[in-house]
């Protein structure tokens, strides 16, 4: 009897499953996962304060009522141990499970940069509803001072949220400017002169080598040998795909589970999707990429073989003191960027050598060309045939 299993109760598990339902309310469902598998969305994470959100708040269905409206079995706090892909089973901590499609889901995992102190184990991270619960039981009433460990994409949302409440906040990493993996540096510098503004102080080009216990919060020491005296230490260095499982099952892994564009692992059992996954070469932990994959995914488990297909799919900065959207180009592509700013903000937009558009990166009132830009931009990944 088929029977699909799918380890993860995040937007990737859950898409999948909503449009596994979709097509074939019959096929046997059954979900593993490691939390209490409540649905909610991930992204609230970076800006619950401005919503005034307690984790409670950002749950949109209990794991119960996911499993009655999705008719699947959900095995919640469950933590697999390994894939046993000759007899189709997952091995965990409460038994085995027989598939015969196994999806991995598995997300991805806060990068830990090593630091010396005696307080380094007490760093914040807010990767889950349970991390959120405890960062929100943690975090002093305003006015206090929270140093963030790295000032990329997330770690500039968390200051925002932050300091939209009062709080006075350290971003620190090694960058030149704020999302610099993804922002050309006017933009990038724009920001960081918004954020500036608001109350950031920034000590970018350096890194945070020591945490120590002070008698009330902590001290971080940096590499050039500045103090920073704050009240909570939130990492937000980056996250890794999670691949454990994936490699001690033999599975084929790069920057992410490697998949073709069927969404198959070199097993051709077992499917990979989501922020643990690199299909066809693309590793894209946003939500679109996710929705797109879930819905090619779903058709071909259910009969009807599809390969993903992605459009352009601009990505939101939830940073509202300085608006930005990114629609970045391929990796690698050749091309060049022209930069413009003003007063309004900036546009930046990258052109392949043939004049195509490929990408943009918008901030300031320039967000408001995001729509009539993305419909310029080839699909990252375009259908075959």
């Amino acid at each position: 009897m088929e029977k699909i299993l799918i380890l993860g109760s995040g937007l990737a598990g859950y898409s999948l499953a909503r449009e596994i339902r979709a097509v074939d309310e019959s096929i046997e469902l059954q979900m593993i996962t490691a939390d209490a598998g409540d649905f909610y969305s991930k992204p609230m994470l970076s800006n619950g304060l401005a919503q005034g959100k307690q984790s409670q708040d950002l749950v949109n269905a209990m794991a119960e009522s996911m499993s009655d409206k999705l008719k699947m079995r959900i095995d919640t706090n469950c933590r697999v141990t390994a894939i046993d892909t000759e007899r189709q089973q997952v091995i965990t901590d409460r038994g085995e499970h027989r598939y015969t499609s196994l999806v991995l889901a598995l997300g991805a995992k806060p990068i830990i940069p090593v630091m010396r102190g005696d307080a380094e184990q007490h760093r914040v991270t807010v990767n889950s509803l349970y991390d959120y619960h405890r960062f929100r039981q943690l975090l002093p009433q305003s006015p206090a001072h929270v140093a963030i460990i790295g000032p990329g994409l997330i770690g500039c949302e968390f200051a925002n949220d932050l300091l939209s409440q009062g709080y006075q906040v350290s971003l620190i990493g090694p960058d030149p400017h704020p999302i610099s993996t993804l922002l050309p540096a006017i933009t990038g510098k724009a920001l960081q002169q918004a954020m500036t503004e608001a109350g950031t102080h920034w000590h970018l080009q350096q890194t945070a080598a020591i945490m120590d216990q002070l008698a009330q919060g902590y001290r971080l020491t940096l590499t050039d040998a500045s103090i920073i005296d704050c009240d909570l230490v939130l990492s937000a260095v980056g996250l890794l795909p999670e691949m454990q499982l994936a490699t001690e099952a033999g599975l084929g892994t790069a920057r992410g589970i490697v998949t073709d564009r069927m969404l198959r692992t070199s097993n051709e059992r077992i499917y990979a999707l989501g922020d643990c996954a690199e299909i066809a070469g693309f590793n894209l932990p946003y939500v679109m990429p996710i929705m797109n994959a879930a819905r090619a995914l779903a058709k071909t488990l259910t009969g009807e073989p599809t390969e993903v297909v992605y459009p352009a799919m601009p990505v939101v900065i939830k940073t509202p003191l300085h608006p930005i959207v990114i629609a970045p180009p391929q990796r690698g592509a050749a091309g060049d960027w022209q930069n413009h700013q003003d007063q309004q903000g900036t546009e930046c937009l990258f052109h392949d050598p043939e004049g195509q558009l490929s990408g943009f990166v918008l901030s300031g009132k320039y967000v408001e060309r995001k729509q009539s830009l993305t419909k310029q931009l080839p699909h990252l990944l375009p259908a075959t045939g």
